[in-house]
């Protein structure tokens, strides 16, 4: 048996449609308006000048053969031609030779037979005998009967004279209606360029005007008013009540958002002190049990305690984010970020378990800001890599200037965070959880936005990426209000 042919399949390339650069519908308003005037004056004058060309083209050739016949009839009366038995013969009257030379025309004179009597020096062919106005060869000539006195005819006489003048002043004259229906469009163009840009000037007013609003997301501001009354007014003030109307549910909205904001504060703030009260108590009990290794009313009391803890914790985080969205920036003073970071380091130590802790500071970073917030910051960034990371790895907190801002980075090497999902570790309420987080109970998703509305309430910054060893890193920028002095770099380990 023979093998089967495989079928070959082949791939045809999709025809993509071909693209013009110079599409009309991709020019501006104004081009293509100054484009239509330009397209229907042209055609306007096309058409006017092609009737014109052609009815002074008939004109001009009418003319000249009327001239030619009249000449050949005029020079028919003065001519008279005896036809005897010896042949034909012309009587002595005007002189062909300069009745040719005149306008360079060839005049031949025939008998009654047709035969040739004379003819006017270098005279061209002008074919047969055929009455009336005839061109051919690139000769107008006619042909008038010779009568005598009886009125009989006695020969004929050809006039002719080349079509070269006539055609040059013909070519003359439609080089003359082309370059003024050149100059008409050309005229056309400019007039209806600066129509065009005077028409859409108010309009160009209108688009600077909204592109301001929208690059400053500002509707307060007002829309240029059109001199005129007509369509562009319209809609000027179409758009400016347009504006006014976001305006207003814009203030409205801020006012309710605002309202809403000082209310999560304050009810945040007033949760603390029955927190405070519950947590006091709670710890009172305990402490009064006789037995508390063994009593069921020490677990219950241990778990409302746990609760009570995490409830706190996380009241004193809305607290922290309300005052933040309310605009309530709490007290400023100088302080050293990294005396404060080697704090937070201090209080998150007994957590980190088999974990190893690195702080790299090479000098004091002086700056305004509230030492518990940005304690918080720092805080939040180092439980979240204790969160996020297996055992055994290693977590670096390093702090530095830079440019006039002090940088505080948080890095480590576990599985990191993928890069679609950077743009969201910031936001409230986002827990991320896999395999390596080793928390307890996984937290409230508000400790990274924490950090992000300390930064900017600092004037500064917040951004996480990929660090040297493969997991994540979380760069904060913050100004600084001063240089602090140098000194050596420590390296410490927890």
């Amino acid at each position: 048996m023979r093998p089967r042919k495989r079928p070959v399949h082949l791939r045809r390339r999709p025809v993509r449609p071909r693209r013009w650069p110079l599409r009309p519908r991709k020019w501006p308003v104004r081009w293509r308006l100054a484009a239509a005037s330009a397209g229907l004056t042209l055609a306007i004058l096309v058409l006017f000048g092609g009737v014109i060309g052609r009815v002074a083209t008939e004109r001009v050739r009418s003319d000249f053969d009327r001239e030619v016949s009249e000449s050949a009839q005029t020079l028919a009366s003065e001519l008279h031609v005896v036809n005897g038995a010896t042949g034909s013969y012309l009587v002595p009257g005007p002189a062909v030779d300069d009745i040719a030379t005149v306008n360079d025309a060839t005049v031949r004179i025939f008998s009654a037979t047709g035969s040739l009597v004379k003819q006017s020096p270098n005279a061209a062919r002008l074919g047969p005998l055929r009455l009336g106005v005839t061109a051919t060869n690139g000769m107008t000539f006619a042909t008038a009967p010779i009568t005598d006195a009886a009125g009989s005819v006695v020969g004929y006489v050809q006039y002719g004279r080349s079509d070269a003048h006539v055609n040059s002043t013909i070519g003359r004259l439609w080089l003359l209606i082309a370059a003024g229906v050149l100059v008409g469009t050309v005229l056309a163009i400019l007039a209806g360029a600066t129509i065009a840009r005077r028409a859409m000037q108010p309009i160009s007013s209108l688009t600077a005007a909204a592109r301001q609003i929208a690059d400053t997301g500002d509707p307060s501001q007002h829309m240029p008013e059109p001199d005129a009354d007509d369509e562009v007014g319209e809609l000027a003030g179409t758009l400016e009540k347009m504006l006014r109307s976001l305006d207003a549910a814009r203030t409205e909205r801020e006012a309710a958002m605002k309202r809403q904001r000082e209310f999560v504060a304050d009810a945040s703030h007033e949760l603390r002190t029955p927190l405070t009260s519950i947590l006091a108590n709670l710890e009172l009990l305990q402490a009064s049990l006789d037995d508390p290794a063994q009593s069921e009313e020490h677990t219950i009391i241990d778990s409302a305690l746990r609760s009570s803890n995490r409830m706190s914790r996380l009241v004193a985080d809305l607290l922290l984010l309300a005052r933040a969205d309310a605009g309530r920036i709490g007290a400023r003073t100088g302080c050293d970020l990294a005396e404060v970071a080697g704090n937070a380091a201090v209080e998150v130590a007994p957590t980190i378990g088999d974990r190893e802790l690195l702080i790299e500071n090479d000098r004091p970073l002086r700056l305004e800001g509230n030492p518990d917030e940005l304690h918080r910051l720092i805080l939040n960034l180092l439980d979240n890599a204790v969160r996020h990371t297996p055992p055994s790895s290693t977590i670096e907190l390093r702090l530095r200037a830079e440019g006039g801002d002090a940088i505080v980075e948080v890095a480590d090497d576990g599985p990191g965070i993928p890069a679609e999902l950077r743009s969201e570790v910031f936001d409230r309420f986002v827990r991320g959880e896999g395999p390596a987080d080793t928390a307890i109970g996984g937290g409230s998703g508000l400790g990274l936005a924490i950090v992000r509305a300390v930064a900017l309430s600092h004037g500064g910054s917040a951004e996480v990426t990929e660090s040297e060893r493969g997991g994540a890193l979380f760069r904060i920028r913050l100004p600084m209000s001063g240089a602090g002095q140098g000194t050596a770099r420590t390296l410490d380990r927890l």
